[in-house]
C-alpha cells in the first residue's frame, strides 16, 4: 500500500495545522500550529471550547477584583484568550505555536513591540520557553521593524499577511524567524481581477509568489523560514512540496491524508542556488514604492488587517456576552 499525500509531504516539508480547533490538532498531529484572530474567534464559539473561554474570563475577574467593570474584565480576558488557546495547543504539539498581535496595531511599531513582549511574558508565566512561541505580526513596514526589535531580544516572530517579494526581502534583511506568504488570498485577488475561474496549480499566482520567495531566500542564504499559508485547494499545496513549512487547514489535511498519489518535490534549495536572481535591498522608501506598485499586495494587506480587526471586535462582543451570562 502506497503512502498518502500527507505522509509524503511530511518527508520534505514541516506540516503545520492552520486552526484554533484543538481536536483537529490532536487528529493530525502537526509539529507546529498557527492561529489568527478569525480562527480564535471561531474556536471560542465552539461548545467544546467554552471552558477555555469561561476560565479565561474568570481568571481575568479574579486578577482585577469585583470592583472592576465588565469592560475591564473583557479587555483583560481578550488579551489572554489567544494565549489560553496557545497553551492548550502546546500541550499537544512538539513544536511552536503562533500567536498574533492585535491587528489594529499593525502600523504602530512601539505598540506592537509592547504587545509582543506582553504575549511572551504570559507564556513564560506558564513556564513555556520563548523558543516554542512565534509572535505573529502583520508585514507592514512598521510591523517588520517591530519584529526586528523583538528578534534582537530573543523573541521569535512570524510575519503574516505577506503578499509580495518586497515584504519577504525586508523580513529576511531584518532577521525575522519565519514568514507566512498567503497563497489562496493571492489567488482570490487574481481571479477577481482577471475574471478567470481557475488557474492550473503550477500557474497559480499564489504558488508562483511563494516559489519566487523561497528561491530568493535559498539563493542568497537567508535563514528566515518560508511557510506557505492560506490554501484554497490541494493543488496549491502539492506544487509547494519542499517549502520549509506549510500551514494547512484541517479540511485540506484530511484531503491530503485520503489521497494516494505520487508527490514529487517541487521546491529545493540545491536547485534554487543555481538560479540567476537579482539581489535587492529594501529600505523604507523602496518598500513603500514597491508596495504601491503592487496593486494585489496593497489591496490584500489592507483587507487582511481590516478582516482581522473585525474578527477581534466580534471576539470582544462574544466575551462581553459570555461574562454577562456567567455573572448573571
Amino acid at each position: 500500500m502506497g503512502k498518502n499525500l500527507l505522509e509524503q509531504l511530511r518527508e520534505v516539508t514541516v506540516v503545520v495545522a492552520d486552526t484554533g480547533d484543538i481536536q483537529a490538532i490532536e487528529t493530525f498531529k502537526p509539529r507546529d500550529a498557527t492561529t489568527n484572530p478569525s480562527l480564535i474567534t471561531a474556536a471560542a464559539q465552539m461548545p467544546q471550547y467554552q471552558g477555555i473561554v469561561d476560565d479565561t474570563l474568570k481568571a481575568a475577574r479574579t486578577s482585577l477584583g469585583q470592583a472592576a467593570s465588565a469592560a475591564q474584565v473583557v479587555s483583560l480576558a481578550f488579551d489572554r484568550l489567544a494565549v489560553s488557546f496557545g497553551l492548550k495547543i502546546l500541550e499537544i504539539i512538539p513544536g511552536r505555536v503562533s500567536t498574533e498581535v492585535d491587528a489594529r496595531l499593525s502600523f504602530d511599531t512601539d505598540a506592537t513591540v509592547a504587545k509582543g513582549r506582553e504575549l511572551i511574558a504570559q507564556y513564560e508565566a506558564h513556564n513555556v520557553s520563548r523558543d516554542r512561541v512565534l509572535i505573529k505580526i502583520a508585514a507592514t513596514w512598521e510591523g517588520i521593524q517591530a519584529a526586528a526589535i523583538l528578534e534582537k531580544e530573543g523573541i521569535h516572530t512570524n510575519l503574516t499577511l505577506l503578499f509580495g517579494i518586497h515584504q519577504a526581502i525586508a523580513c529576511a534583511e531584518n532577521g525575522i524567524t519565519l514568514i507566512s506568504p498567503f497563497v489562496g488570498r493571492i489567488l482570490d485577488w487574481y481571479k477577481k481581477d482577471t475574471g478567470r475561474d481557475s488557474y492550473a496549480p503550477a500557474e497559480d499566482p499564489g504558488v508562483v509568489s511563494v516559489t519566487e520567495i523561497y528561491n530568493y531566500y535559498k539563493k542568497f542564504g537567508y535563514k528566515t523560514e518560508v511557510m506557505g499559508a492560506s490554501f484554497r485547494n490541494v493543488g496549491e499545496i502539492t506544487e509547494l512540496a519542499g517549502c520549509d513549512l506549510l500551514t494547512i487547514a484541517p479540511s485540506l489535511l484530511a484531503e491530503l491524508q485520503a489521497t494516494e498519489d505520487n508527490l514529487p518535490r517541487k521546491l529545493d534549495p540545491v536547485n534554487a542556488a543555481k538560479l540567476s536572481i537579482e539581489k535587492l535591498s529594501i529600505d523604507k522608501a523602496t518598500f513603500e514604492r514597491m508596495h504601491a506598485e503592487n496593486r494585489m499586495a496593497t489591496d490584500k494587506l489592507a483587507e487582511g488587517i481590516s478582516g482581522f480587526a473585525k474578527a477581534l471586535e466580534a471576539l470582544e462582543e462574544l466575551l462581553a456576552a459570555r461574562l454577562a451570562s456567567l455573572e448573571g
